[in-house]
């Protein structure tokens, strides 16, 4: 078996990418040199710095389907379709960090909290230009696909199923921003776990988990009906599972773990943490989560924290991370035998009690 790429052989391929695509902002775009640095710090400061899991998974199942038979060329396609998951993903989180009024990101200040990248911008910050900054970001996907994969037989599949996993996201997107209708008063009836998951199934398992892996199946000719049905059924609900440790995370992980501050409670967020409160708590508690949650209030929040912790979620938690293991094993086991499937133990494995 090949060895897998290392995230620093990874890295180096991003160095590339984005010097192509800035490139051609002068000659094909008439850009002034002032945005073409704008785009240079956009870019530098959104799309690196995360922990590079779901580029480095299109590489690695490559990898995987091909074992000794695998080609450069064919990793080099591999860890670019990888960075444009990464570009999809900055777009999602700069646009996502301005709706939310996150402060940090990735150990940072959030985009839109850093200050413009303008000679002459007096400390003024990004702030709302961050929005059409996520669009650029976004547009960038399209142009790397079109430079890179433009003569490949497969480059329609290509567009297609970024369009389509990218509206999938806009749309659990939506529904996490709606699930509370008025700012004003919780309607706690809505905090279902019904809600919770197509929140999550939407929002965040189809780019996270499909589509490292269709994007895998693509450039090695597997990508049948068949395929993309299996693999659904493995990697979206690992894809919840995954979601479920990020609601834990944000609750109880530290800044140096999950190099942001955690904000789930201030947000009035259909967390998983609170609909699993819903479900066990008692009226007088109920009252608590109905008077609390969703305040910026530092007190609101530490009251809602020790309602969690007084109703041990953490235990609650941790039987589901184990029971959500033992299921996603079962599943990947039965998966007929002409299907890669150490594609889904590796994915597996790389979450599995993860901390950050």
């Amino acid at each position: 078996m090949v060895e897998l790429q290392s995230k620093k052989e990874f890295e180096e391929i991003f160095t590339t990418i984005a010097e192509e695509v800035i490139s051609e902002l002068v000659p094909n775009f008439e850009m002034p040199e002032s945005a073409v640095n704008w785009c240079k710090e956009l870019v530098n400061g959104t799309v690196t710095g995360g922990k590079m899991n779901r580029g480095l998974s299109v590489v690695h199942s490559v990898q995987i389907i091909k074992g000794n038979e695998v080609t450069e060329d064919l990793i080099k396609e591999a860890a670019i379709l990888g960075w444009c998951i990464e570009w999809l993903q900055a777009y999602f989180l700069v646009a996502d960090d301005v709706m939310d009024k996150s402060k940090t990101r990735r150990g940072l200040p959030c985009w839109y909290l850093r200050t413009k990248p303008l000679e002459g911008a007096d400390d003024e910050t990004v702030d709302l230009i961050a929005c059409n900054d996520s669009l650029i970001l976004e547009g960038m996907i399209y142009r790397i696909l079109k430079i890179y994969f433009r003569q490949k037989p497969y480059y329609a599949d290509l567009l297609d199923l970024f369009h389509e996993v990218t509206y999938q996201t806009e749309l659990g997107q939506l529904l996490d921003l709606t699930s509370q209708p008025s700012s004003k008063k919780n309607n706690l009836d809505l905090f279902t776990i019904e809600t919770y998951k197509k929140i999550v199934k939407y929002k965040t398992a189809f780019y996270s988990f499909y589509l490292p892996i269709a994007l895998s199946l693509i450039v090695c000719d597997l990508y049948t009906e068949e395929n993309i049905e299996t693999s659904k059924s493995i990697l979206l609900p690992m894809g919840e599972y995954f979601q479920i440790q990020d609601d834990f995370l944000d609750c109880y992980g530290t800044y140096e773990q999950i190099g942001k501050i955690g904000r789930d409670i201030e947000e009035n967020k259909c967390g998983w943490l609170v609909v699993q409160a819903l479900k066990l708590c008692n009226q007088e508690q109920r009252e608590i989560i109905s008077n609390h949650y969703g305040s910026e209030n530092a007190e609101d929040v530490a009251i809602i924290k020790k309602l969690y912790k007084d109703l041990d979620l953490e235990t609650i938690f941790s039987d589901y991370e184990e029971e959500s293991y033992q299921q996603l094993s079962t599943l990947i086991n039965e998966v007929n035998d002409d299907f890669p499937k150490e594609i889904f133990d590796k994915l597996l494995a790389k979450i599995y009690k993860r901390s950050k």
